[in-house]
């Protein structure tokens, strides 16, 4: 089952149990989806919208209600953090198993040794290889604070 179909399956779900939360959520996924279909089908390179394309968008959705979440944090609005909590929750369902920070600590740290990156200037070779083999697994937030802390020690 495709990735597409497994989030319409859930919408489906989320309407017959009347979950308003779920549901607004999922609205904006299949919109989003929606909108990368039209931007595939036009411009020069005409594709079908396929897993990781969605993937990519679930990625950007997550990184957006985490601005929001830090916003809510300092601005003390606990309901709208919740709300927002709660659609990170929904959209990370669909990702890969993330590392924790403790593993991406570790990994990074043995790109760092494999490399023999010295400096920040090095910055770039260690995300490529971070980026190249472990896309999927690594926040690169996170990741990009831990190279930080390890090349600046």
């Amino acid at each position: 089952m495709s990735l597409r179909e497994k989030i319409e399956t859930e919408y489906k779900i989320a309407v017959k149990s009347k979950d308003k939360n779920k549901i607004s959520t999922y609205r904006l996924i299949l919109s989003g989806i929606k909108d990368l279909d039209i931007t595939n089908r036009s411009g020069p390179n005409k594709k079908d919208t396929d897993d990781s394309d969605i993937l990519k968008l679930l990625k950007k959705m997550i990184k957006q209600r985490n601005e929001s979440i830090d916003v809510y944090k300092k601005n003390k609005r606990d309901d709208l953090l919740k709300i927002e909590q709660n659609e990170v929750n929904i959209l990370a369902a669909y990702l890969p198993k993330q590392l924790s920070e403790e593993e991406t600590k570790k990994l990074c740290s043995d790109i760092v040794s494999k490399l023999e990156a010295k400096s920040i200037k090095d910055m770039g070779k260690i995300m490529g290889e971070l980026k190249k083999n472990h896309s999927e697994s690594v926040d690169f937030s996170i990741a990009g604070k831990i190279i930080k802390q390890i090349l600046n020690t």
